[in-house]
């Protein structure tokens, strides 16, 4: 099991950014096609967040699989919520779902 200080660093992010991407990579550049794809869907909305490179901390990496209980990264947090991988989010994005997630928990969209 994660350590009470892994824990409680996601936890500080999650809280205290409005959307978090837990991602290979930075949201300039992504290190994994799914990253990838999360941060061109987050772009496509002109949504804000903050990207956190899972590759340069291993115990993040592991962290934040165990905080969720989501064996793959990346993972999407809104207000402290966790939304889903890839392919969900790319799924919330094609149905309009995500916009509407991010609008009606205060998150501003371009889109």
């Amino acid at each position: 099991m994660t350590d009470t200080t892994v824990s409680s660093r996601i936890k500080n992010e999650i809280e205290s950014n409005d959307v978090v991407l837990f991602m290979k990579g930075t949201p300039v550049f992504p290190q994994c096609g799914f990253s990838a794809a999360v941060v061109q869907v987050l772009g496509e909305l002109g949504a804000k967040f903050k990207g956190i490179d899972v590759l340069e901390d291993p115990s993040i990496r592991q962290g934040v699989k165990e905080f969720s209980n989501w064996p793959t990264i990346p993972q999407l947090y809104v207000k402290g919520e966790f939304v889903g991988g890839c392919d969900i989010v790319r799924e919330m994005y094609a149905s309009g779902e995500l916009q509407e997630l991010l609008e009606s928990r205060g998150v501003k969209v371009d889109a």
